[in-house]
């Protein structure tokens, strides 16, 4: 089993920053994904940034260049810094890690907003 928790969503205004972080427990071994995903109520989550356990990253075409998605293995964390955040970036930032053979694990959630 593996444990998520999100922090560090809130309230930004447009342009600027807010640093996401998920905590990890339980059994990372064979964790070979990790992954932010974003949703808007009523609608498909989305895929926002991954990395796999090699240390390669993807991000969605809408926030490369602003979002970095970083892994803390003291920590065991996995971080998402959002730089120039814009109005259509506000939704529930998820984190999802992947464990063999393909189980996934979610977090419960954080809430992003940013004003214009």
């Amino acid at each position: 089993q593996v444990r998520l928790v999100e922090s560090g969503g809130g309230l930004v205004q447009a342009g600027g920053s807010l640093r996401l972080s998920c905590a990890a427990s339980g059994s990372m071994s064979s964790v070979y994904i990790m992954a932010w995903h974003r949703q808007t109520p009523g609608k498909q989550r989305e895929l926002v940034a991954s990395m796999i356990s090699g240390g390669t990253a993807y991000y969605v075409k809408s926030v490369k260049g602003r979002f970095t998605i970083s892994r803390d293995n003291a920590k065991n964390t996995l971080d998402l810094q959002m730089n120039s955040l814009k109005v259509e970036d506000t939704r529930v930032y998820y984190c999802r890690f992947r464990r063999t053979p393909a189980t996934d694990y979610w977090g419960q959630g954080t809430q992003v907003t940013v004003s214009s």
